[in-house]
């Protein structure tokens, strides 16, 4: 299971001891203060690990940013940045680039919004090897598809999806017995039963949805991608879950 770290450096290293049981290094910028971060927490609590002995350390890069601290194109220029300093802090520890499984990665978490840098931010992202996670029109989407598979666009607009999602069987009742409504503000903290199962069905389905959904773009241009949504990356190769 990951042991969560915040702040906003990154970890030191304690030398080349132990360096293939090493957890891996995982940095995060993510452009939700709220929705993020909690979901992130609930699946490192409760999700399973891909592969037995491989963890991570996670680390919320920008806990305390605010304003274009949050946007895209500037989360992936502060994340380049750290990913240079994790590589040669991994290097100091022994890790070989490419070839160990622990070696650092850092992951962007982005919306389509009405951001107009996304294109550049992932030119960057790719060129500098940034991870991204990013969905259309925002991530209000890979949380409706834990509940439903959506095929229709919702024209770029975010609180069409929000407000599907709110009007889900069972989402009121997450936030407390008898609740009725939930406002746009409470639905912005995740509870675990709207993503969690027993039987890890309700991710494995979310992940379905999700890819099916996407391989319908031909466009290359991600604004144009209408809804997507690729954070079951994020969940497998950066977390090393296998489902929640």
């Amino acid at each position: 299971m990951a042991r969560p770290k915040g702040g906003d450096d990154v970890a030191r290293t304690r030398g080349a001891k132990g360096r293939a049981s090493r957890a891996r290094q995982v940095y995060i910028f993510t452009e939700g203060e709220v929705t993020e971060p909690e979901y992130i927490d609930i699946i490192l609590k409760n999700g399973t690990p891909a592969e037995a002995g491989r963890t991570v350390d996670h680390h919320m890069m920008n806990s305390s940013a605010k304003g274009d601290g949050r946007k895209p194109y500037r989360m992936v220029k502060d994340a380049v940045r750290t990913l240079r300093q994790a590589e040669r802090e991994a290097e100091a520890a022994g890790l070989k680039r490419d070839k160990a499984w622990n070696w650092p990665q850092v992951w962007v978490l982005f919306d389509r919004d009405d951001h107009k840098s996304i294109p550049e931010a992932m030119r960057v992202a790719e060129k500098e090897g940034i991870r991204t996670a990013y969905s259309h029109p925002c991530f209000e989407l890979w949380r409706l598809l834990h509940y439903t598979n959506y095929t229709s666009t919702f024209g770029g607009v975010c609180d069409d999806a929000a407000a599907r999602l709110r009007s889900r069987a069972g989402f009121d009742e997450t936030y407390g017995r008898g609740a009725r409504t939930v406002s746009g503000q409470q639905a912005k903290h995740v509870r675990n039963d709207q993503v969690l199962s027993k039987d890890k069905q309700r991710y494995l389905d979310a992940k379905k949805y999700a890819q099916q959904i996407n391989s319908r773009h031909s466009s290359t241009n991600p604004n144009d991608w209408d809804p997507y949504t690729d954070v079951w990356r994020f969940v497998e190769d950066g977390l090393l879950l296998s489902g929640y």
